[in-house]
């Protein structure tokens, strides 16, 4: 049986707040796999995580996303009279962007003729955030419904591919030139994918081109094990399916893949600067307990 792909509201909580069918929602739509109804909603939460409430709107944000607030502005029409709380969780989700960020525009200023594999994208404008020259080719790719709820609320550009399917249907790397650098990136995706599938990404990914670097966040075995009583997970019906305590081992899956670093965000400067006292004491008192420093983490890996 098909049904429509919604948002729908809870209270007043921004994640779960708007309604997508006025959004021109068609067949395709409501024909969807099994999980893009989920991935709508998990897609328009990230999207509220990523407005930095209220650091958005002060003179020095984190990333000054434009484009995520006329998103929100778009699901939810109460959007600019909501008073957002400081969540610490969100801030650290906003932290672990800007740091993806940050590591893309490196790779593309070494590599300004790379093909970017924006993997599991969701609403994340960070196309437009990161703005690659026009001889970067970007894709961003998620679920068919997902790709149509973009294309309704982000403007296109040139140089700028979306592709509708899941992450694991590896038949998309078909469509993708394969001839030159590439940049994957990864936010918010594997942890949701099972070893198997992150491993056969990954190896697909360096046996289809001739360099290039992967970006990706992990969690440790410990959250995935106990993220079926996450609160938050279990609000978009989620949980985790891998962790990886050594990171660095996934190398060993491709001869040719190499380990380069990882960034925990639980210690980043950008989050002690931006996060409330009484947060930075929290942060600190977490990065003392065994296993809690290295629970949100990005990694580098090149080939």
């Amino acid at each position: 049986m098909s049904r429509s792909c919604q948002v729908t509201p809870s209270g007043s909580d921004p994640l779960v707040a708007g309604t997508l069918p006025r959004f021109r929602a068609g067949p395709r739509f409501a024909q969807a796999e099994p999980g893009a109804c989920l991935a709508c909603r998990r897609s328009a939460g990230l999207a509220f995580g990523r407005l930095e409430p209220p650091p958005n709107r002060l003179p020095d944000p984190i990333l000054g996303d434009a484009y995520a607030e006329q998103v929100m502005r778009r699901l939810d029409p109460g959007y600019d009279k909501r008073r957002f709380g400081t969540s610490q969780m969100g801030l650290v989700a906003v932290v672990r962007t800007k740091a993806h960020d940050d590591w893309a525009r490196s790779f593309l200023a070494e590599h300004p003729d790379a093909v970017v594999l924006h993997l599991g994208c969701g609403l994340d404008a960070r196309a437009y955030r990161v703005d690659p020259p026009a001889t970067v080719d970007w894709y961003d790719l998620d679920y068919p419904a997902v790709i149509e709820l973009r294309q309704q609320l982000l403007p296109p550009r040139e140089h700028y591919t979306l592709i509708g399917s899941s992450v694991t249907d590896l038949t998309w790397l078909e469509r993708v030139p394969r001839s030159r650098p590439v940049l994957m990136i990864a936010e918010g995706l594997v942890p949701y994918l099972t070893e198997t599938d992150v491993r056969r990404l990954l190896t697909s990914v360096v046996d289809a081109f001739p360099t290039g670097r992967l970006q990706f966040d992990t969690v440790p075995v410990w959250a995935w094990r106990t993220s079926k009583w996450d609160p938050t997970l279990r609000k978009y019906d989620a949980q985790f399916h891998c962790g990886f305590n050594t990171p660095a081992a996934l190398a060993e899956w491709h001869p040719r893949l190499e380990y380069v670093d990882e960034a925990p965000m639980y210690d980043s400067p950008i989050l002690m600067a931006k996060a409330p006292a009484n947060a930075r004491r929290m942060y600190r008192l977490l990065n003392l307990l065994p296993g809690m420093k290295r629970s949100t983490r990005i990694v580098r890996f090149r080939f």
